[in-house]
């Protein structure tokens, strides 16, 4: 703990040194209400949705980060959430700024101990990449089955910038998010990619959307859902390309796995796109671990479970090394205990 919080005191008194704004959302709204108040409510309005209104009306906690123009922030700021009350609702607000030319990569784990009795998780996140700004939003999530995890997310993207999510949903007992970015300005680029993982008595509704509002925009959804016992996983996403936009790009691929004849998975793709010149493709695919896999593997000692706790890491392999490595790591360690009891 103590070595944590020296690295925590360093890295902000560091980004500080550059101009950097890192504080709490209360905090950000006391001290630089010029910058907060500018764009607090801007990318997701305090009625898009019953949850963000509630989010407006209580919120307490989070992050309010500001980027000045030029700066590149080399060291990922973090932060951790975690519910240990019971009965518990938990609203942070999360408003991160990256002004023009600069670049940030921010990451957050979400975690609750077990309680017998329903918590909620609403959090309410705004990302504003103006123009040439880099934005990376990584999030790991490993909430206990009592939670509700209803959360909004979403980024504005100005000209010639860049907003990625890396989201991983583990846990709760039901997850509704789905991460956007509208794509405001000329040659904005968007991105999500998304792992979800389902196990039994578990709902993870998730996706992404993807607004275009301006020409040569761009924009790349990848997600992998995981289904094990009776868990569920749904992808539901959106793409919309109005009428008089040209040269936009879209490429959407949502994989399934299910691991057991109970598992169940969905897909409720929303693609419009109207008028010409834009490009758009749709991939979807659901698939059974092997058994002549298994049985490969196993002929070279592996027991069933190694197994199949080794396909489905393979299966998510490629999004995993998204995260940077202290973050795979984990991640791949919390997959291998969800596999845990899901044969034999």
């Amino acid at each position: 703990q103590f070595d944590s919080e020296a690295v925590y005191s360093n890295i902000k008194k560091a980004v500080g040194e550059q101009g950097v704004i890192f504080v709490g959302s209360t905090e950000g709204l006391k001290e630089h209400p010029e910058i907060f108040r500018r764009w607090f409510g801007k990318v997701i309005p305090t009625g898009d949705n019953k949850f963000s209104a509630l989010n407006s009306a209580v919120f307490s906690g989070g992050s309010f980060i500001y980027v000045p123009p030029g700066v590149k922030v080399k060291h990922p700021l973090q932060a951790y959430f975690r519910i240990n009350a019971e009965n518990f609702g938990q609203f942070e607000r999360t408003l991160i700024i990256c002004d023009e030319g600069s670049e940030l990569t921010y990451m957050e784990g979400c975690t609750a101990p077990k309680f017998n009795t329903p918590t909620l998780h609403s959090a309410v996140v705004e990302l504003i990449a103006l123009k040439g700004a880099k934005l990376q939003y990584i999030t790991v999530q490993n909430w206990s089955p009592n939670v509700f995890n209803l959360v909004t997310k979403r980024g504005l993207a100005h000209e010639e910038s860049e907003i990625k999510w890396i989201d991983c949903n583990i846990g709760s007992r039901l997850t509704m998010k789905y991460p956007g970015v509208v794509l405001k300005g000329r040659k904005s680029r968007g991105e999500v990619l998304s792992i979800a993982l389902a196990n039994n008595g578990q709902h993870q509704d998730t996706g992404a959307k993807m607004i275009h509002a301006a020409d040569e925009t761009t924009s790349n959804i990848i997600s992998k859902s995981i289904s094990i016992g009776t868990g569920r996983a749904t992808y539901r996403g959106l793409v919309h390309v109005p009428k008089h936009l040209k040269n936009c790009k879209n490429n959407t691929e949502c994989d399934a796995l299910l691991i057991n004849a109970t598992s169940r998975t969905d897909t409720y793709p929303a693609i419009t796109v109207r008028g010409t010149g834009n490009s758009v493709q749709h991939e979807a695919s659901v698939s059974q671990v092997s058994s002549d896999q298994i049985f490969y593997m196993q002929q070279r000692g592996l027991s069933e479970a190694q197994a199949m706790s080794l396909s489905v890491n393979g299966f998510v392999n490629d999004l995993v090394r998204q995260f940077p490595m202290e973050y795979s790591v984990e991640l791949k360690r919390l997959i291998e205990l969800e596999m845990e009891g899901s044969v034999g």
